[in-house]
């Protein structure tokens, strides 16, 4: 397994918005240059879908890990989650990782789709970890349906990390019983990042698992001296929208302790009311800096400013817990002094002996 300058360290690839997917093939490269052990691909179904991205990363990349953080686990038959995984791990020699969480209930709502539960996500942990050994599953009447009979192949043997992508207390503790890793949302602040890998590691513990085992990542978005387009792009529009979905949104005030009214009236505002569409893919500027005055200062737990000061917000999340630290807003190029700025005040002694492999 590879170990790259900065194992402890991944980035999300087209953070955001795009239309112009084919972005990430530069981004992964130079992530790779500069020695950042992950690429995590966050998806959306326009021109995001995590498979055909993690192909691609993977196809142009020789030592970076691939994760995907995260897609769905009800959106695909299983023995095609487990088929897209498995070729992954094998065009990569090993380097995929799959990532993935609850969704967005509104969503599935529109799609047609069952919302997903704890009992849910148990047994497709349990049923991609036997169909990657070759193993068959068979007669399985359960949450994710009705399956007479999977298997891949008898010669698959897989070990594949299986993440989870977290927010609430429950679903934090849970998740440490049962995957090998854990990613937070954006926006935790150091107090949430230390609350959750709590949560987290005595979930591990009451499952008999060895709590150290379990790695938890904290996502920091972060923006190097940005002019105000910048800031109101990749910080603003980016909380403004995880606000803006109901389920995200309350998980993500109740584990930072804030306050419950200032969010119902943040979506009370007009301009919030009537966005047709995540505010980070289709507000204007004028509508972001109205969005702004909604939001309290104290909400941006951030990595913004000089590279030093970003710099030292991965180290204050590296304190509070977290195994790791997945870079968000920016991309290599962008956060490549905040990286430099790093190397300085870097806890090395407490990644030594770290691979590249996230969970």
């Amino acid at each position: 397994m590879t170990t790259s300058t900065f194992p402890e360290l991944g980035f999300y690839t087209l953070p955001g918005h795009t239309k112009t997917p084919a972005d990430m093939l530069d981004e992964v490269r130079y992530a790779e240059k500069l020695g950042i052990g992950s690429a995590w691909i966050s998806e959306r179904f326009d021109v995001k879908e995590a498979a055909v991205l993690a192909g691609a990363a993977g196809a142009v990349t020789n030592d970076i890990f691939i994760c995907t953080g995260a897609t769905n686990l009800n959106t695909r038959h299983p023995i095609a989650t487990a088929g897209m995984a498995t070729t992954a791990s094998r065009l990569t020699n090993g380097r995929f990782a799959l990532g993935v969480a609850r969704g967005i209930g509104v969503r599935f709502d529109c799609w047609g789709v069952p919302k997903v539960k704890n009992r849910h996500i148990s047994d497709f942990a349990d049923m991609m970890r036997t169909l990657w050994k070759g193993e068959r599953v068979m007669g399985y009447d359960g949450p994710l349906g009705n399956f007479p009979y999977l298997h891949i192949t008898d010669w698959i043997d897989e070990d594949i990390p299986l993440l989870f992508g977290a927010y609430g207390p429950k679903s934090l503790e849970f998740a440490g019983g049962v995957f090998d890793g854990v990613f937070l949302s954006t926006f935790f602040s150091d107090a949430a990042v230390e609350k959750a890998v709590g949560l987290v590691k005595k979930g591990a513990e009451k499952a008999g698992r060895d709590p150290d085992s379990v790695k938890v990542w904290t996502v920091v978005a972060t923006v190097c001296e940005p002019d105000e387009e910048t800031w109101l792009r990749s910080i603003v529009a980016r909380m403004a929208t995880y606000l803006q979905a109901t389920d995200i949104g309350n998980l993500l005030i109740k584990i930072n302790d804030w306050d419950m009214d200032v969010l119902e009236k943040f979506r009370a505002n007009e301009t919030v009311a009537n966005m047709l569409g995540g505010i980070d893919s289709v507000a204007t500027l004028d509508q972001l800096k109205e969005i702004q005055t909604l939001i309290p200062d104290h909400w941006y737990p951030a990595a913004v400013g000089d590279a030093p000061t970003c710099a030292q917000r991965w180290v204050d999340q590296f304190n509070a817990g977290a195994d790791g630290v997945i870079i968000h807003a920016s991309t290599p190029k962008d956060f490549e002094p905040v990286l430099n700025a790093y190397e300085k005040i870097r806890p090395a002694e407490r990644f030594a002996g770290r691979t590249n492999r996230p969970g």
